[in-house]
């Protein structure tokens, strides 16, 4: 091969051209030099694999036939060259034990010898194999030896180059921790779907404790529990396609209809199998995390749906924690009532305007005061803000917390003073959400506050409704429950008949007194039956 064709290949390489055209080219050339030969290259993959990327005049059934075998020491001659990294020359294919398998293959194409040599990259490493096949029982003669070194030479080039730039691709489409499709392969696939109405639709999953485990045991930990959710999800989500879109956050892409139909319980799939144990370094670390999705809807752009399903993220983060919201029209209006509502508090904090407002518990026989109901209100100058105005303020762990503390300082300041006076009822009730238990403080708080101006526990009620008693369907707040009832204080279960509670959960729930709601004894008879 002369140089102006050796520059042509180099041209080629250098201008971006593919493997097949650069080595289809190599191979032609070679075979206007040297009629006598069948030339081919082929690559092998990471897996040992045999892969034909250009063979001119070998036809395509054999190719095809010889596409994925595996190299070995007695595999062909490309094989053995592959495997053993040397050259291999068969000068009698039909005696070689080496073509025993394959006779019946090549034989009736007339190819009676062939030399194989190895393709190897700048560390040695085989990457390819370049085959002379003759159609008559012979070995490679000088010139034909000194031709494979050029071509060796270039086709390790053109592979490299192959190599490097099916690297960049990935790259640019391909999560380098987890191997999932990345954000760019994301916005391009989203950008190719139609727009029907309901033909796909979205789901995004945040981890919730991705930080903690950074901060706690290293981002070597850090980095697997992102590759332990990844392949969590991406199982749980096939046959759907899972995105990594960066940080904490995961994108299933569903187009299945099955997925599409029950999209809250595709979510709650997904959820469910992060729960799954791994193993972080003798370190059980169970990745938790929570999702929001949307399906597209008629005149929705791609774009759009990306936006709905953040904003159900967005307020699952803030009012669902650990579970999945799916988007709904109004859905931005609640979020800014929420907003608004977190204001109003936030504020009633800052300018000491959140009071207890004592609500009378009766005995319906006697009329005896037997306690009170401390309800949650905020003064706002001659008017008085009820609880229902604000309470998406609670849905907030750090709001709803901040109300809790609030609120026991004057209830036991008050306690205190009616205590001095003489006057103190048996108890007073206060409402808890589940964020007071599940937040870790509550144990503490309420025993330091009462410690500190000198009340007895006895006269404070803890009230749960049923929904944080059931809700997240762990033992933190029974567990809670039963530790404040040995330390005196009661429980009352309130508005019950609204929510999860049946009378066979009263057998077992720590409670001392049931409040039964309004609208459950609203529909009771008025006449015996």
């Amino acid at each position: 091969m002369d140089i102006s064709l050796q520059n042509d290949i180099l041209e080629l390489v250098a201008k971006g051209a593919d493997l097949v055209s650069v080595t289809d080219r190599l191979c032609r050339e070679v075979e206007v030099q040297l009629p006598e030969v069948l030339c081919s290259v082929l690559r092998v993959d990471v897996a040992g694999r045999l892969h034909p990327v250009a063979a001119p005049r070998l036809p395509e059934h054999y190719l095809h036939a010889i596409d994925g075998l595996m190299i070995g020491p007695k595999v062909g001659s490309c094989g053995a060259a592959a495997f053993l990294g040397e050259p291999h020359v068969s000068t009698d294919i039909e005696r070689d034990p080496n073509w025993a398998k394959f006779l019946d293959l090549v034989l009736p194409l007339g190819l009676r010898a062939c030399w194989s040599s190895p393709i190897k990259n700048g560390r040695g490493e085989v990457v390819g194999v370049l085959a002379f096949y003759y159609r008559v029982p012979r070995g490679p003669t000088p010139l034909e030896r000194r031709m494979v070194q050029v071509c060796l030479h270039l086709c390790a080039i053109a592979i490299e180059q192959d190599i490097w730039r099916a690297k960049q691709v990935r790259r640019a489409v391909q999560d380098g921790l987890t191997g999932l499709p990345n954000r760019s392969a994301f916005n391009a696939s989203i950008g190719d779907l139609d727009r029907d109405a309901g033909s796909w639709g979205l789901i995004l999953v945040d981890l919730d404790n991705l930080k903690i485990v950074n901060d706690t045991f290293g981002h070597v930990a850090g980095d697997a529990l992102i590759t332990h959710a990844a392949k969590c999800l991406s199982e749980a989500a096939a046959p759907d396609r899972t995105y990594r879109l960066g940080g904490d956050e995961f994108a299933v892409l569903l187009q299945s209809p099955a997925a599409l139909a029950d999209l809250a319980g595709t979510a709650r799939r997904l959820l469910a199998a992060l729960a799954r144990q791994p193993e972080l370094e003798e370190r059980n670390v169970v990745p938790r995390g929570t999702a929001g999705g949307a399906v597209i809807a008629e005149g929705d752009t791609a774009e759009q749906v990306r936006i709905n399903a953040d904003l159900a993220l967005y307020h699952a983060k803030e009012t669902a924690r650990g579970s999945f919201v799916r988007y709904w029209p109004g859905i931005a209006t609640r979020m800014a009532q929420r907003l608004e509502a977190i204001n109003l508090v936030e504020r009633a904090l800052a300018e000491d305007r959140l009071i207890p407002y004592y609500q009378p518990l009766f005995d319906l026989n006697t009329g005896e005061v037997l306690g009170f109901e401390a309800l949650c209100r905020i003064r706002d100058g001659d008017r008085i803000i009820p609880a229902a105005d604000f309470f998406e303020a609670t849905t907030d762990g750090k709001v709803a917390g901040a109300i809790t503390e609030r609120m026991l300082e004057r209830v036991t300041l008050d306690l205190r003073q009616w205590c001095d006076l003489g006057v103190a009822p048996p108890h007073v009730g206060m409402n808890f959400s589940s964020s007071d238990f599940h937040g870790g403080k509550l144990r503490d708080i309420i025993p330091a506050t009462f410690s500190r101006y000198g009340v007895p526990l006895r006269h404070l009620t803890l009230e749960i409704t049923e929904t944080v008693y059931l809700g997240r369907g762990d033992t933190v707040v029974a567990d809670a429950l039963r530790w404040f009832r040995s330390q005196g204080l009661a429980v009352a279960l309130d508005d019950f008949g609204t929510g999860y509670a049946s009378l066979t959960h009263l057998l077992t729930m720590p409670v001392d007194f049931l409040k039964i709601d309004k609208a459950f004894t609203g529909k009771r008879p008025t006449k015996a039956v």
